[in-house]
């Protein structure tokens, strides 16, 4: 299968950003044949047959990249993950458990949109069971342990269903945050007939960047700067309602505006 300049700048920076645990899974998620042809069909249904934006290799690839960064945030304001708190595993563990579901959170799409949560969860289960045992050969309690974390983070994507862990919360938010135009432009040069639901289109392709950095006052400040007001609904209508959804929400200062125009504070 052939892997775009894109998607391997991003295994490069991926890659780049972790150690021990965390990095040995990394290289093994990026390069395992089945994932990758789980996530490129998935996309093929989510653009050509139901018109969405992008689900596929790109996208999980950027999930995971804003879910690198929101953890190491969170741990260097000295916010414990639940694994921690639970004393059931380190900062790595749980990492390695929100790098599982950010990479495969999206592949029940090959499926269908509706419930694609729930779809991905038993997509994901072999996968995550298999490349666990690489990673944890001789610890049974970890593995348990991360793929039920891993699931819940799947399950949760989507803020249809209740969650309660930390790590969990992460995907939400870091699912959110993959907004920019970019994930928006085939499927706007593929249809172009108006249609219920083009609002999303529009709005994301008006997002030109998404900032994730330490904030002043709270440990995570995720700013989106946009070319239009109409890049407000989806600040408003997908990444507010997924942060509001979130168990980290409380550690998120949120800011949007026009490039050039005064920012908004939400959160």
């Amino acid at each position: 299968m052939t892997i775009s300049p894109k998607e391997r700048s991003l295994n490069r920076k991926i890659l780049k950003r972790l150690k021990a645990y965390p990095h040995s899974l990394a290289e093994i998620l990026l390069e395992d044949p089945e994932v990758r042809a789980m996530q490129e069909y998935a996309n093929t249904v989510s653009i050509k047959r139901l018109g969405f934006n992008d689900h596929g290799p790109v996208h999980m690839r950027v999930v995971l990249m804003n879910a690198i960064t929101m953890m190491e945030l969170l741990r260097d304001a000295g916010i414990p993950t639940s694994l921690e708190t639970e004393e059931t595993g380190d900062f790595n563990d749980s990492l390695s458990a929100v790098m599982l579901a950010s990479f495969l959170h999206d592949l029940g799409m090959s499926i269908g949109r509706q419930d694609h949560e729930l779809h991905s969860t038993y997509l994901a289960y072999p996968i995550i069971d298999r490349l666990l045992k690489e990673v944890y050969p001789d610890d049974l309690q970890k593995r348990v342990a991360l793929r039920s974390l891993a699931i819940e983070g799947i399950v949760g994507h989507m803020a249809h269903h209740t969650i309660h862990s930390l790590e969990a919360g992460v995907i939400l938010v870091a699912d959110g945050c993959d907004m920019e135009r970019g994930r928006a432009r085939i499927p706007m040069f593929l249809n172009t007939s108006p249609k219920v639901g083009d609002i999303h289109k529009y709005s994301a392709n008006s997002i030109e960047k998404v900032t994730i950095e330490a904030g002043k006052e709270l440990p995570v400040r995720i700013q989106v700067d946009m070319s239009t007001e109409v890049g407000f609904f989806q600040v408003e209508e997908v990444l507010l309602t997924k942060i509001a959804k979130s168990t980290m929400k409380p550690y998120i200062e949120l800011f949007a505006g026009v490039i050039g125009g005064e920012l908004k504070r939400y959160l």
